[in-house]
């Protein structure tokens, strides 16, 4: 309406919403290595985490959180050969053989290793700034692993000088941090991936888990997926892990909903882990006493499909599966004639 065009002429950051100018659209997505990872974070099998915006991934120690991380960097990578990553590590944990082994350009990854709070803050805004000058912005990704172990300038004096007494600014920091991030985040259309841990909630009449460093990152992340885990073994052997993940929180599909993902030792993240189930569900593969029935009537064990998933996932099924997944977990998807989003396949890494 050329009324409101003049109201907030001159006006910055101001645009009316149909122009689609404003910060939080959703862009695109980031392929996370997993079929049923991608659908329950976007509601589509070749979608995955939003390039735009907060992402977290909180669990208890060895769930995964920077197996997931790094699986992600290195689909991130492969899909923009121009782009580069900023990996804020506050644990020392992750090394250039551990980045090598999993197949990662570590030419393309910079380390920045914050003290505190406020030094990871003003490293990423300053970061952000100068990428948003640079004039040419090739693709770009942040990761912070993890939040958790990130102190405050106080608590790092408290330390030195002997006192024990507990920081109760360190909430307030962050979620200030996250307030500066997020908007600067999004016009930059560079996504933020975080790690953190969960704690037990002591009291809880419900055995509860609770994301540690307050309420800032719960508020500013788009999507917090909750990780929990079994072993994975092959005979007596233990070959990986079966993550259990818990969309806790998300703008983009149905908060709750769980998949299970196959993280394996050797080869990380198993692409098609947990699609047999969502066929099962669908009854695009019918389960028939000890053996799973295809769509053309040949029957086979589920050890077979998962052993070789390209040979039974054919186009024709990952089809069926797409339209399942957005029934699955898009809300207000039609249960009687959902559509596929089109060209999908072609958002998997799109920025």
């Amino acid at each position: 309406m050329s009324f409101l065009n003049n109201v907030i002429a001159g006006i910055d950051n101001t645009h009316v919403a149909s122009s689609g100018e404003n910060s939080s659209e959703f862009t695109g997505t980031i392929d996370t290595g997993s079929y049923i990872l991608n659908a329950a974070m976007s509601g589509s099998l070749y979608g995955g985490v939003p390039n735009n915006k907060v992402v977290a991934f909180a669990g208890e120690s060895a769930t995964g959180k920077t197996f997931f991380v790094l699986g992600v960097i290195k689909q991130f990578l492969d899909d923009n050969p121009d782009g580069g990553v900023i990996y804020f590590d506050t644990e020392a944990a992750v090394t250039k053989n551990m980045m090598t082994t999993r197949g990662i350009d570590v030419d393309r990854v910079v380390i920045s290793e914050p003290q505190s709070i406020e030094e990871f803050r003003t490293n990423a805004v300053r970061m952000l700034d100068s990428y948003n000058d640079s004039g040419e912005q090739p693709p770009m990704m942040m990761v912070l692993d993890s939040l958790g172990m990130l102190s405050s300038i106080k608590e790092l004096e408290d330390t030195a000088s002997g006192k024990q007494a507990r920081d109760m600014t360190k909430a307030q920091l962050l979620r200030g941090t996250f307030r500066v991030l997020s908007l600067k985040l999004a016009k930059a259309n560079v996504p933020l991936l975080v790690t953190n841990h969960v704690y037990d909630v002591v009291g809880a009449y419900i055995p509860t888990k609770e994301i540690s460093g307050g309420s800032g990152l719960k508020y500013a992340a788009s999507s917090i997926a909750m990780l929990s885990k079994k072993k994975d073994k092959d005979g007596t052997e233990v070959v990986g892990n079966i993550i259990q993940v818990t969309m806790h929180k998300s703008r983009f599909t149905k908060e709750n909903k769980k998949v299970e993902v196959k993280l394996s030792y050797d080869t990380g993240l198993d692409r098609y882990y947990g699609l047999l189930d969502l066929a099962e569900k669908y009854d695009i593969i019918k389960k028939v006493s000890t053996r799973y029935e295809l769509p053309d009537g040949t029957k086979v064990f589920g050890k077979n499909i998962n052993e070789n998933p390209e040979k039974y996932f054919t186009d024709e099924i990952m089809e069926q599966l797409e339209v399942a997944a957005h029934k699955e977990f898009m809300y207000g998807a039609d249960e009687d004639e959902p559509e596929i989003i089109a060209d999908e396949k072609e958002m998997v890494t799109t920025q």
